[in-house]
């Protein structure tokens, strides 16, 4: 069974929660006090040997009721005609047998039944053995009483158990999301690696076919130069042989549209587009693009446009007002900033999961960048900066 625990991020369960054998173990404690105090004073009053059985009955009921509930609650129960036959108050009895019936209901066991045994035994003493002594009054007490133990003990292990299920439910949404943002890890490196491959084998194709001007350019006489020229295109081509080779492997089980993958490989000077396609669905995008021409490897490229088009997608989902955008040179590194203001909804079908930002930050660190977020003011802010030449190798 699932024990409740002391959250530090949540409420701190209660003692009987976080511990539900004290309560029954407190009821027993209680019962068997009573069951002393009578006992106590059976032998103050010399009562007779029928008397003592009696109390005995009722005393061996309630240890009964540790190991064999519904048997130990019948004896205890039945133990009040036996004190009524004998002309003695029953309302020891009557408490034993109530304090029995709250353990046996907060054990789970039914409290319909429980309930109608206790006040089946009472109410028959009373209004046989006991010739209605005490009236009305004494008879509803004695109804009463039953309903009110087995209530209180259902009802306590009905809020213990909810408690328990909606702590093993936070549990799960926990390790839930743990898995969902691996997950998108895992598919942002596999994009990453998709983006790469694109741009690597641009990067090989073009030096291939600069080798192979070169190779025709030289003279007669350049051998040895031709052949290695040659094998640098050789190279070349295993270089663009293996990537594809990786990404086929990547890329097994991977459900990407054909559209998806017929997509050019992203850039710099996609932004403009990007930035478009954002205004064509009402987001005011405010851009600020200020990069000097081929100061940008193609891969950091990439990066800078993935990182604006999810930090884009943030604003429209769950901002409002103007986006701001600013991709710029400062120091020799590429520093990009989306910032919006925070809206009260969203704008989305559905609320987003929070986990794309994780995916950015892959993203960028994989350009060993340094992504920053915050959102101060009731502004969302997104910082990224990096080196334009990417990771160092």
């Amino acid at each position: 069974m699932v024990k409740a625990r002391n959250d530090q991020d949540g409420p701190a369960a209660p003692l009987w929660v976080r511990r539900p054998e004290a309560l029954h173990r407190a009821a027993y404690a209680v019962a068997a006090l009573v069951f002393t105090g009578q006992l106590v004073a059976v032998v103050l009053r010399g009562s007779d040997g029928p008397t003592a059985l009696s109390v005995l009955l009722a005393g061996g009921g309630v240890a009964l009721s540790w190991w064999r509930p519904w048997a130990g609650l019948v004896v205890t129960s039945a133990a009040s005609f036996a004190v009524t036959a004998v002309g003695h108050d029953p309302l020891s009895v009557w408490m034993m047998a109530v304090l029995v019936l709250f353990s046996v209901t907060l054990r789970g066991r039914q409290p319909l039944v429980g309930t109608a045994i206790v006040a089946a035994f009472f109410l028959g003493a009373f209004m046989t053995l006991g010739g209605f002594r005490g009236g009305a009054v004494v008879g509803a007490a004695a109804l009463f009483s039953a309903i009110a133990g087995g209530a209180t003990g259902a009802a306590l292990r009905i809020h213990r158990d909810h408690w328990w299920i909606l702590e093993e439910r936070a549990e799960s949404a926990i390790a839930t999301r743990e898995i969902e943002a691996t997950r998108r890890v895992t598919e942002e490196r596999l994009r990453i690696a998709r983006d790469l491959h694109d741009v690597i084998g641009h990067q090989v194709a073009m030096l291939s076919l600069h080798l192979g001007a070169a190779e025709i350019g030289l003279p007669e006489g350049a051998a040895s130069s031709r052949q290695a020229l040659d094998s640098a295109r050789s190279s070349a081509r295993t270089v663009v042989v293996e990537t594809q080779r990786i990404l086929a492997l990547l890329r097994l089980g991977d459900d990407t549209s054909g559209d998806e993958a017929l997509r050019p490989t992203p850039s710099l000077s996609g932004l403009e587009g990007l930035i478009a396609s954002f205004e064509s669905i009402g987001l005011d995008v405010r851009p600020s693009i200020d990069v000097p021409d081929g100061f940008v490897e193609p891969s950091v490229g990439v990066t800078v446009y993935r990182v604006v088009q999810e930090a884009l997608t943030n604003a429209y989902r769950h901002g409002e007002g103007a986006a701001t955008v600013e991709v710029c040179e400062r120091d020799g590194r590429i520093r990009v900033t989306v910032e919006n203001r925070v809206g009260p909804a969203l704008r989305g079908s559905h609320a987003g999961s929070g986990l794309g930002l994780v995916g950015m930050r892959e993203r960028v660190e994989s350009s060993s960048g340094r992504l920053t977020i915050d959102s101060d003011d009731g502004r969302f802010r997104v910082h990224a900066e990096f080196s334009p030449v990417g990771a160092a190798v």
